[in-house]
């Protein structure tokens, strides 16, 4: 630390020398302009008025000068602001001067004032502007001497490239030199930023990357629309540069731009759709101040519930899961993160009626998240009967827990593949909606299901599959060339969760749009590129093909339901399907009887409640 004191200290002296010399040096250069540079041709009474008075002007100017914190600034780093700050203080400095000679009785030419402040200003902004450049050239000589400087491309030439290209230009730490800008305005192809020319649109991204040797390539667009920034996205990957960007404006707490805030691209910046928008006054006014209950509280879907929720002030939040782990470390989270949240963490099953019933008694909850089930459809292709009694009877008891103790609204997570399912995971899905129908028909409680598809990142996703296998150097496995999923974040999907569940009225099966289909050889190949590798050559991609229960693309409604909107168009309301509920129940007695008792083969039992389930062979296609 007193190394640090002694160099600072050391840097404020040098340059308070410095300003001496150039007050001094200022003094005589005006003198010499009056007097046509000739030296004794400068009466004697305006040299000895000079050296009378430069000590006070020294004094004054230096006092001037930390009073506006000229000694405390980085000059690495000067800016506006510390521009603004020499030119006030010389101004004042120089008005000082004036009105304490003239004020002492003093003469000087007239012309001595005007011209004295504007040689002074010229010799103080030059010191501060030839150290920035002379310790930014030092900065790149010392990153090109180890190895380390790389050369930079920056993709947007509005406010976000500005930030970057000035923290590049100026910072000690970055070991990177920016050579070129791209920008799609015509207005701006030719023209400077910090020294960097903007030479052309997305279409010279490629021919630039070659021609400037760039080996990174930073994409400053936070404000652009995402299917722009995917498109700029595809077109680098083509070149074999590190790509980094920014994220999106309303990711920024307060919009200022930094290097520190770029990041890798990925995935799902590639999926070009743009962020979901959510009305949080109608999420604020349903939740806040209401007792919570998230049963799967523990899981991909449920702890990011438990964040955002725990972000609207429930009155009490309620965690029920049955893998301990998982609950502890979301409860850690939202202890640190949220100290004032009342928040409670229950191990529970789902399946244990009275557990459920007991838990429902003692904290009364308002509001039920049911994310609990078993949802990776090839381990539940094998354990058909753990599928059945986890997810649907599960959901029975919890539902009927729930409507037995009063809650007011129960949400359940449902998936896409509850859509004409062709596995058993699919089909227990169906059922529980089937199961929330019936039950808002009978009870007080708002019984609704939230249908989506895939969520990037979760627990079984192929996205953390698919970046285990590139870092193991492949090959990445890939079921079949033509399977297509839709494709949604994690934090978008419980945003839209929250949502449906405001607008509830009872009985619905909310739909969230997922977007355009991803075609997954496609994702594998975008990411194996990202990954700075490239396709069938540094990483091979093999097809293993559709695994027991997989179909190559999934739907969003049955052929008998019709959509209707809301008033947010990423959330539609399928029309709920007829079926004889006291049927129903038969059945749904029988496949517990049958999966209870694990029975061989239940999905023909299964068929009879979901017509629409057509299971695949249990077989691998392999291509």
């Amino acid at each position: 630390m007193k190394n640090i004191d002694k160099k600072l200290w050391s840097r404020r002296i040098f340059l308070m020398m410095y300003d001496i010399i150039a007050m001094v040096g200022a003094g005589i250069l005006a003198l010499l302009m009056r007097f046509e540079l000739d030296y004794y041709s400068i009466e004697l009474k305006y040299l000895e008025e000079l050296w009378r008075y430069m000590p006070i002007n020294i004094i004054v100017t230096l006092v001037v000068f930390y009073a506006f914190r000229l000694y405390h600034s980085l000059w690495a780093y000067v800016g506006i602001a510390e521009m603004q700050n020499i030119i006030s203080a010389c101004v004042i400095s120089s008005l000082l001067q004036m009105a304490g000679i003239l004020g002492t009785k003093g003469h000087m030419p007239r012309s001595y004032y005007p011209m004295y402040g504007m040689i002074f200003l010229l010799l103080i902004l030059s010191s501060r502007l030839v150290y920035r450049f002379l310790r930014t050239k030092r900065n790149q000589w010392r990153a090109k001497k180890s190895g380390n400087l790389k050369n930079v491309m920056v993709i947007g030439a509005g406010e976000a490239g500005n930030s970057i290209l000035k923290e590049i230009v100026t910072s000690k730490y970055l070991t990177t030199i920016a050579k070129c800008v791209i920008d799609d305005n015509p207005e701006k192809i030719g023209k400077f930023i910090h020294g960097v020319k903007v030479v052309g649109n997305r279409d010279y991204i490629v021919e630039a990357a070659r021609l400037y040797h760039i080996d990174q390539i930073i994409i400053a667009m936070p404000s652009a629309p995402k299917v722009l920034v995917t498109e700029i996205i595809m077109i680098c990957k083509d070149t074999d540069c590190n790509i980094k960007i920014l994220p999106g404006i309303y990711q920024m707490v307060n919009g200022d731009v930094t290097v520190s805030q770029l990041r890798d691209v990925a995935v799902e910046d590639l999926l070009g759709r743009e962020a979901v928008q959510i009305d949080i006054e109608s999420i604020m006014e349903y939740v806040t101040n209401k007792v919570i209950l998230i049963t799967g509280g523990g899981g991909s879907i449920g702890s990011e519930l438990c964040r955002q929720l725990a972000s609207h002030k429930p009155k009490q939040l309620i965690i029920v899961d049955i893998y301990e782990n998982n609950a502890y470390q979301i409860q850690q989270e939202l202890i640190r993160k949220y100290p004032e949240l009342n928040l409670v963490v229950l191990i529970a099953s789902v399946r244990n009626t009275n557990r459920m019933n007991r838990i429902m008694e003692e904290y009364h909850p308002d509001i039920v998240y049911h994310a609990a089930a078993h949802k990776h459809v090839p381990l539940m292709e094998a354990s058909p009967n753990e599928a059945v009694k986890n997810n649907v009877f599960g959901t029975l008891k919890t539902a009927q827990a729930a409507a037995n103790n009063h809650v007011k609204r129960f949400v359940m997570i449902s998936t896409d593949k509850a859509v004409n399912p062709t596995n058993i995971m699919g089909a227990s899905k169906r059922i529980c909606e089937m199961i929330i129908q019936s039950f808002n028909r009978q009870y007080d409680t708002e019984f609704v299901a939230v249908r989506f598809g895939n969520v990037l990142g979760s627990n079984g996703s192929v996205i953390p599959l698919f970046k285990k296998q590139i870092a193991d150097g492949g090959p990445i496995t890939v079921t079949h060339p033509d399977i297509v999923r839709y494709f949604m974040t994690i934090t978008e999907a419980v945003s839209l969760v929250l949502q449906a569940g405001a607008y509830a009225k009872g009985g619905e099966i909310f739909v969230l749009d997922m977007g355009e289909p991803v075609k997954i050889l496609d994702l594998a190949r975008n990411m194996i590129r990202l990954s700075g590798f490239v396709p069938d050559e540094d990483i091979k991609i093999e097809f293993t093909g559709l695994r027991p229960g997989e179909k190559l693309y999934e739907e969003i409604l049955m052929d008998e339901e019709g959509l209707r909107h809301t008033p947010n168009k990423m959330i539609h309301i399928g029309n709920p399907i007829q079926f004889d509920e006291d049927e129903f129940y038969f059945k749904l007695a029988k496949l517990k009887d049958s999966s209870y008792k694990e029975i061989g083969d239940i999905k023909e039992m299964i068929k009879e409640i979901v017509p629409t389930y057509v299971p695949t062979e249990n077989k691998r296609e392999n291509r």
